[in-house]
């Protein structure tokens, strides 16, 4: 079996952390679900396309759940977690098939 792509892993950390802390009413068990798809995104990112890229990447990762809060607040919650999972997804699909 392959490995899951990382552009599915780090949209799946967005959006699951996300809902992991919304249904359990517990923030830093969605902290732990987005930090481990976090870490094994960036391990990939390394394996496939270099230290530098990913780095970028996982700043990328790191701002777009940062910047999933206010843009939350203009059009929801979801949208905005869906939004920004899709975003990375993209970067890393971009990045790691150019190598």
């Amino acid at each position: 079996m392959g490995r899951i792509p990382t552009s599915v892993v780090a949209a799946s950390g967005l959006v699951g952390g996300y809902g992991v802390a919304r249904w359990t009413k517990q923030r830093p068990l969605g902290g732990v679900a987005l930090a481990a798809a976090g870490a094994v995104a960036a391990r990939q990112w390394a394996q496939s396309s270099g230290a530098g890229k990913a780095a970028a990447l996982s700043g990328l990762y790191v701002a777009a759940f940062a910047g999933s809060h206010p843009l939350a607040k203009k059009v929801g919650a979801w949208p905005s977690v869906f939004a920004v999972a899709g975003g990375v997804a993209l970067a890393s699909w971009a990045v790691e098939r150019k190598g």
